[in-house]
């Protein structure tokens, strides 16, 4: 079973090892492997010598008057009336919840939601009448036909002038 157990997962069972002391008779394979193996051993050891310092350690105890001098600080910093526009802005939005806020900023949205909306379906509506609605088949013949005639009458047109200035016979 021991080399089933490798340093990484027995290092990842650490915490376990230090915060219950049942875990190890449950787990003989990690208590095996800290047995045989002395860099796990020695942070299991490390490990344990932290804990027992910290449940040694005591907090310091703070000064009396620590509590009725912070809420003066705060009072005094709640009362005092920033410089500008941007500071007084900060302080707004540092010293309130935002409850104010909500409703204007969800008419703006709205409002953008509805200026976007409308203007992707006016871009979208431009777009679709732009173009002329096709013509049949009919209509299309027609218009090449006059065309065809248009073309023909300008060239009997230069053909008729092309005669009158230029006679090769001289006649």
């Amino acid at each position: 079973m021991n080399s089933m157990i490798t340093c990484q997962s027995c290092q990842t069972h650490l915490p376990d090892l230090l915060l219950d002391e049942h875990f190890e008779a449950a787990h003989p394979d990690i208590a095996s492997h800290l047995k045989s193996c002395e860099p796990c051993a020695t942070e299991l050891s490390e490990l344990r010598s932290t804990f027992a310092l910290m449940d040694a350690w005591t907090a310091p105890e703070p000064s009396p008057y620590f509590d009725s001098r912070l809420r003066a600080r705060v009072r005094e910093a709640a009362q005092a009336e920033p410089e500008g526009f941007f500071e007084r802005l900060h302080a707004f939005l540092t010293f309130s919840t935002g409850r104010q806020l909500r409703p204007a900023l969800t008419g703006v949205l709205m409002l953008l939601l509805l200026i976007g909306g409308g203007t992707f379906a006016g871009f979208y509506e431009h777009s679709n009448h732009s173009s002329q609605p096709a013509a049949s088949a009919t209509v299309n013949d027609l218009k090449i036909l006059d065309n065809n005639a248009q073309a023909l009458q300008q060239m009997d047109q230069l053909l008729d002038s092309g005669d009158d200035s230029t006679d090769p016979q001289g006649t």
